[in-house]
């Protein structure tokens, strides 16, 4: 049986395989921008992505505690009810990096996801919703960090 670690390094090892074969799935490199992943602000991030300025919306929510006992570990969700949703993103507004996580999602697959992500401070947490009719739909949420986070 493999632990956690062996399983991790073989999966890296594959992946490395694959990509210098160039078998690697492009649609898994096209999912991956760093100036959207450096992105200081959301106007930055809005630039990066060249998506439309993100329209609040009732259709979008984010999860995640009122209080976090501790930002280095802030349990938080993004999900949107309408159909048509090419990615999910959750932004942390006053992180050194605005962008906490992207979700690539299918028709396949619910626009539904948890995750955990580092809070340098009390911020809004952002839910995005990008649409495949080129609109962006967003809501947020505040959290308050009483331990510090990724910086602090």
């Amino acid at each position: 049986m493999l632990d956690r670690r062996e399983m991790l390094a073989r999966s890296a090892a594959v992946a490395g395989l694959m990509a210098s074969a160039g078998l690697f799935p492009a649609s898994a490199l096209a999912a991956w921008s760093a100036p959207a992943f450096e992105a200081r602000s959301l106007a930055e991030l809005v630039k990066a992505l060249g998506v439309a300025v993100p329209v609040d919306s009732r259709d979008v929510t984010v999860s995640g505690p009122d209080i976090a006992e501790n930002g280095a570990v802030v349990p938080v969700g993004a999900a949107c009810a309408l159909p048509g949703v090419k990615r999910l993103l959750i932004l942390v507004e006053k992180n050194p990096a605005v962008l906490a996580a992207a979700f690539d999602v299918s028709d396949a697959v619910e626009a539904n996801f948890l995750t955990r992500v580092k809070m340098n401070q009390s911020s809004n947490v952002i839910a995005v919703a990008l649409m495949a009719d080129g609109k962006v739909l967003f809501s947020e949420k505040d959290v308050k960090v009483t331990l510090g986070g990724c910086g602090g």
